[in-house]
């Protein structure tokens, strides 16, 4: 893709399969993260403070220049920075294959599965799915330059969407409103959803604003922290965290690159126009929740259309103004106009592409074999099940099996990515510092240097910068730069 660096953050749910388990989601969530770092050696853990919640050991850096570690109580995997869909895709399932191997390694499997999804049902707590795309620091960061980006993220997930059973209970949040927090509930939202038995995403009844910096009970469908882990005089990074966890390698794609496009668009002035939604949150769960699949959503003109027509105006508009640039491009402006075409006839024309259609098929075929209605506890336990990381438990991998999901990777691929990042970006020379520490070690303990360690640790790795006890800091503030070669005489040259 032109210009764009991709990342992409998944938490993943932990299910454990005993009625009085001996230990609590978070203790094996330890296990597995000590055993990636500890024993398999996979990256070195960090060694100094992160933050207030990321003390050191709390997990590290990958080979692969990715991230592992422990976001309240869950394991999270952090992709290296990708600037190609078919980096992204590979790196990303990376992280599954990592994690599994972990479980599996530990002789875990049949006690615990890790499951890639958003939603828990019995607690009906979220955990995310984050999209990272890094654009200019001339980005329109504000609510106008934002409006199409909204509107586009809003309709998009008919096709992005992972589905789920049921709904979520109304969400307790305060909303921003000029220069005020007010609560949500106080504005009239948030009212009770009629039980539903089935949504097409599972963020959507989580995402309360359209625009909040903090991401904890204020989700937002535009994260605006400005936090660009590169040079802020240059760059911005769009942090988003209204999407679905996908399995769908080609869900994933499409995701990111659909989204990648509407942001040049927007970069180059040639957005769509006229497209603000009148409400854009309750659109965003209007149309999850729409049972009859017509998406219908209502702009601020008054006028009122369905989701797979702005989508098309978006398609219309990257056609005229993207076509031709690379490959990726053309293939994802294909792809995005036979999904939207087929959006308009049977969902089942895209089982294996699209997720909540793969698990709605899944669901209704095993419903109607078992005659269940909607409400039973089973549906629920499916749902999860077409998440599941085991690929021989896994309902999503069942369709991989039979042939009906389009593999845009390869495992051998996939495999390659757990331990060696993308050569075409900074991930690269991060890669290389982490294998060094791995091989070589840290610097010598002499005397003076375990002095030292009270106050500086052997090794600092950050997404932008890094540095090696007994030397200067080296700063890494281009993620198109690999620096590998920088890497490599930094560590030569004490």
């Amino acid at each position: 893709m032109l210009n764009r660096i991709f990342g992409l953050e998944t938490e993943y749910g932990l299910l454990v399969h005993q009625d009085r388990p001996d230990h609590s989601p978070t203790w094996f969530a330890h296990k597995i993260r000590d055993h990636i770092f500890q024993v398999q050696r996979q990256g070195v853990l960090d060694l100094h403070h992160r933050g207030h919640d990321e003390p050191p050991g709390n997990g590290g850096f990958l080979m692969n220049a990715g991230r592992i570690y422990l976001d309240m109580g869950h394991v999270e995997y952090a992709s290296p920075e990708c600037q190609s869909l078919t980096d992204m895709v590979a790196t990303d399932r990376a992280g599954d294959m990592i994690l599994q191997r972990a479980v599996q390694d530990l002789g875990l499997a049949e006690q615990v599965s890790l499951i890639r999804n958003n939603v828990d049902h019995e607690t009906d707590a979220t955990f995310g799915s984050h999209e990272n795309y890094l654009v200019t620091r001339r980005f329109p960061f504000s609510r106008r330059g934002l409006a199409p980006l909204v509107t586009f993220l809003v309709t998009r997930q008919i096709f992005t969407g992972s589905g789920r059973v049921g709904a979520a209970s109304p969400q307790d949040a305060w909303i921003q409103m000029d220069r005020l927090i007010v609560p949500r509930a106080a504005l009239g939202h948030g009212a009770a959803s009629p039980q539903l038995p089935f949504q097409i995403s599972q963020r959507a009844d989580h995402i309360v604003n359209d625009f909040f910096e903090w991401v904890q009970q204020n989700r937002a469908i535009v994260n605006t922290r400005d936090e660009p882990l590169a040079d802020p005089n240059q760059y911005r990074r769009i942090h988003l965290l209204l999407g679905d966890s996908n399995m769908a390698e080609y869900a994933t794609a499409l995701k990111l690159g659909t989204t990648g496009l509407v942001l040049q668009l927007i970069e180059d002035g040639k957005a769509p126009r006229d497209l603000d939604l009148d409400e854009p949150v309750e659109t965003l769960q209007e149309i999850s929740q729409d049972q009859e699949r017509e998406w219908i959503v209502r702009l601020q003109s008054g006028k009122s259309l369905s989701a797979i027509d702005v989508q098309e105006q978006f398609l219309a508009a990257a056609k005229a103004h993207c076509q031709g640039q690379d490959e990726e491009t053309d293939w994802v402006l294909a792809q995005w106009e036979t999904v939207l075409q087929d959006l308009r006839g049977d969902y089942q024309q895209l089982v294996g592409r699209i997720d909540w259609a793969s698990k709605l098929w899944l669901l209704e075929t095993f419903r109607e074999a078992e005659q269940l209605d909607w409400l039973d506890p089973m549906l629920k336990s499916l749902d999860l099940e077409y998440h599941n990381l085991h690929p021989q438990k896994g309902l999503y991998y069942g369709l991989v099996e039979e042939g009906r999901v389009p593999r845009l990777t390869t495992d051998k691929a996939v495999d390659l990515a757990t331990e060696h990042p993308p050569r075409n970006t900074r991930a690269f020379g991060r890669g290389e510092l982490v294998k060094h520490l791995l091989t070589c070690g840290p610097p010598t303990d002499t005397e003076g240097a375990l002095k030292e360690e009270r106050l500086f640790p052997a090794y600092v790795i950050n997404w932008s910068i890094v540095q090696v006890r007994g030397r200067e800091a080296f700063p890494m503030a281009d993620p198109f730069k690999t620096y590998v070669q920088e890497v490599r005489s930094y560590l030569a040259n004490p």
